[in-house]
């Protein structure tokens, strides 16, 4: 979505300050598909979350759901080098046999912060899912101030990702994180220091987002602005906002797709909570600035303490906290720090 559209949309829409997408359909029947920032890319407004793929205990109903959103119209899959010790996109390869990859928008993640380990991460990623090259290959987990020093270092991922784009792996590139939204400033910063231009930027979106330390507050606009596409994650924010008692999934999926995301990835592990997201984006309209008020006004008195994000506020959901190793060596031969 460009500036002009964004601000057509949330003119139209009456949200003033807030947001919403501009579809490229818009019947009942069908998944909504938006466009990919500057790309010219068209993506599905709901994106199936790969940390969720694995979860099942047999392979055969991971497969199944994955078949089932492609089948039922969402293209855009999401996947990390690192979910579930290499299973999420173990499955994945399976179910995009048969003719699926073509259905597919791919997208997976690396945790490498050196060039070396970076590589081998997208190789190995590769092997997995069974293809000769993503759609959109991301530097996952930049949670931490010094991420992007070492990322754009002589010897940085950055390299990397870039050879991989060259070699034809990789049509575009980005990258994710959900800790703290002045490290994705940063990340930008330093980016655009090298005169490098991400293509897509991942981080949490969400109703309790939106009251503490607020990636839709200080990062969203700044991407609306360089056009690069918005990946929002988290809108249930791990299921942990549902135990606030304060809103309903449905109410989650449609305050995130009511942001200028070109997609929103949620995790289904089950095809009943596939379902729900189909229904979610089929049957969308996005909120006016009277429902997100009244939103906002439900969550804030559970949400300024940041007790249901905890992939801000703990090591929860820091994988590379866990296992520094997969970061790879640092410059002097020693693991990253995580702290």
């Amino acid at each position: 979505m460009d500036r002009r559209d964004f601000l057509k949309v949330t003119a139209a829409s009456g949200i003033a300050s807030r947001y919403a997408g501009k579809l490229f359909a818009a019947n009942s029947s069908s998944v909504p598909y938006r466009r990919l920032g500057k790309t010219g890319e068209k993506v599905s407004m709901v994106g199936l979350g790969g940390a969720h793929i694995g979860h099942q205990s047999e392979e055969s109903e991971s497969i199944r759901i994955i078949r089932a959103a492609l089948d039922n119209g969402i293209n855009f899959l999401d996947n990390c080098w690192d979910y579930n010790g290499g299973q999420s996109e173990v499955r994945m390869g399976k179910a995009l046999r048969d003719g699926y990859r073509q259905k597919a928008f791919l997208m997976t993640k690396i945790d490498g912060r050196d060039r070396k380990t970076a590589l081998a991460q997208i190789d190995e990623s590769l092997r997995r899912l069974q293809t000769d090259h993503l759609d959109l290959l991301q530097l996952h987990e930049i949670i931490r101030l010094s991420d992007p020093d070492h990322i754009f270092s002589a010897n940085g991922a950055i390299h990397a990702i870039i050879e991989a784009k060259k070699a034809g792996k990789a049509r575009y590139l980005g990258f994710t994180g959900h800790k703290d939204p002045e490290v994705h400033m940063k990340m930008l910063k330093v980016a655009a220091a090298h005169n490098f231009a991400f293509d897509t930027v991942q981080m949490p979106l969400n109703v309790m987002d939106a009251h503490f330390d607020s990636f839709e507050k200080k990062v969203l606009p700044v991407l609306v602005e360089q056009k690069i596409a918005v990946l929002g994650m988290k809108p249930i924010g791990g299921r942990e906002i549902l135990e606030s008692h304060a809103v309903t999934a449905v109410e989650c999926l449609r305050y995130a797709m009511s942001l200028p995301t070109s997609v929103v990835i949620t995790g289904c592990d089950s095809m009943p909570i596939l379902e729900q997201a189909l229904n979610a984006a089929r049957n969308f309209k996005p909120m006016d600035q009277k429902e997100v008020a009244a939103l906002l006004a439900k969550t804030a008195p559970v949400a300024k303490s940041g007790k249901y994000e905890l992939y801000k506020t703990t090591h929860t959901f820091d994988g590379t906290y866990q296992h520094p190793d997969w970061l790879g060596p640092g410059e002097s031969g020693q693991t990253y720090p995580v702290a």
